[in-house]
């Protein structure tokens, strides 16, 4: 599954999918579900999940100000405050499409 457009539109990232399906994604759900280490920690050695402290938000933390595609396999939001380092993968930004079709998760 791979995103054939994707467009930052007012406080939406909109995906049309190379299966047709479109998903509206707002962009304070995108960033509070950031899967970067620094927001959603990473596991250590021993698979413990090992997190700093939680994420400080402005309200430029929910501003996309861009979206980089990376290689064949991720889109990175680049958000209003500089935060830049959370990729999604196409598979985990397809499962987190909020459409009741989807199953609004």
């Amino acid at each position: 599954m791979r995103p054939a457009s994707y467009q930052v539109i007012g406080d939406l990232l909109a995906v049309v999918w190379d299966d047709g399906h479109e998903s509206y994604y707002p962009a304070e759900a995108l960033r509070r579900a950031c899967p970067c280490a620094a927001c959603a920690g990473e596991p250590d050695l021993f698979g413990r999940m090992s997190a700093g402290p939680p994420p400080r938000y402005t309200p430029a933390s929910f501003q996309l100000q861009s979206i980089i595609s990376v290689g064949n396999y991720a889109l990175q939001p680049n958000w209003g405050d500089g935060h830049s380092y959370g990729m999604w993968t196409h598979d985990s930004l397809r499962a987190f499409c909020p459409c009741g079709e989807c199953g609004g998760k």
